[in-house]
């Protein structure tokens, strides 16, 4: 059985998609709350995260029981194979530190069959639940794939149109934070000079027909950076989402039995 890619097709048609980066509550059941919560995608961090491939592997499986849209952000573009967590049943990989067209070329190759790409083959694992197709799955499995590429260097927007340029890539994701630092201005996020890049992505990525990627802090910059054009988004990280709530949660009660006591 072919697991089709619903979040790749909404994107196709223009729509926005969410889901959320899980840095650390790796458990089948985030796969779960997240589709119950009506997201697209789930993000499984194998970079900043202490996922591995075992871990990720049941993850994977969870989500795809789940309904949702299994990714992941591999550690970097020399991880070997790159494919690997295609194999495992991701539809789709997250590549940080992209700089150069000819490396996302590269990357694109690694993770599509030919003869779009030199992907290793093998069939009857977990990606086509252990059912091998015929000579039709190649095509569908290029197809349903999502590649996105992590920009988040000074000489990766140096490079833009070159990377965005590149078949087969679908997603162009800003890394804010390492950007920021490779600009010399970390974590400002109002900065001109990082504003003036979130403008030279989107003006990209709709020249090249390209779907721009953010994870924005909160619901009103989610709602700001979505009007300016971003159609994949993070609703912030498992952390940041959990911390933020148990928080809320936390102040509301204090508040009550203050003013109850008084």
């Amino acid at each position: 059985m072919i697991m089709t890619n619903p979040m790749k097709e909404k994107l196709k048609r223009g729509e926005t998609v969410f889901g959320q980066l899980i840095l650390e509550l790796f458990t089948p059941g985030v796969a779960y709350m997240l589709a119950n919560c009506g997201l697209d995608f789930v993000l499984f961090d194998m970079e900043h995260g202490r996922c591995d491939l075992a871990l990720v592997a049941d993850l994977i499986n969870s989500a795809r029981g789940a309904g949702i849209v299994p990714l992941v952000r591999v550690p970097d573009a020399g991880f070997c194979p790159l494919s690997r967590a295609l194999d495992l049943g991701a539809l789709g990989l997250m590549v940080p530190r992209v700089e150069t067209g000819e490396q996302m070329r590269d990357i694109v190759s690694q993770l599509k069959y030919a003869p779009a790409g030199r992907r290793g083959v093998a069939l009857g694992v977990a990606h086509d639940r252990y059912r091998p197709e015929g000579p039709s799955f190649f095509g569908t499995a290029n197809e349903r794939t999502v590649v996105i590429a992590l920009l988040e260097t000074v000489r990766a927007f140096e490079n833009l149109d070159d990377i965005l340029s590149t078949p087969g890539l679908d997603v162009a994701w800003m890394g804010h934070y390492d950007l920021t630092v490779s600009m010399g201005i970390p974590a400002q996020f109002d900065h001109p000079r990082f504003l003036a890049a979130m403008d030279q992505l989107l003006a990209s990525c709709q020249r090249h027909g390209i779907a721009p990627g953010f994870l924005p802090s909160g619901p009103a910059e989610c709602v700001h950076w979505i009007g300016k054009g971003f159609r994949i988004i993070s609703l912030g990280t498992d952390i940041s989402v959990y911390q933020g709530a148990l928080r809320t949660f936390h102040d509301s009660i204090n508040a009550s039995l203050v003013a109850s006591a008084s």
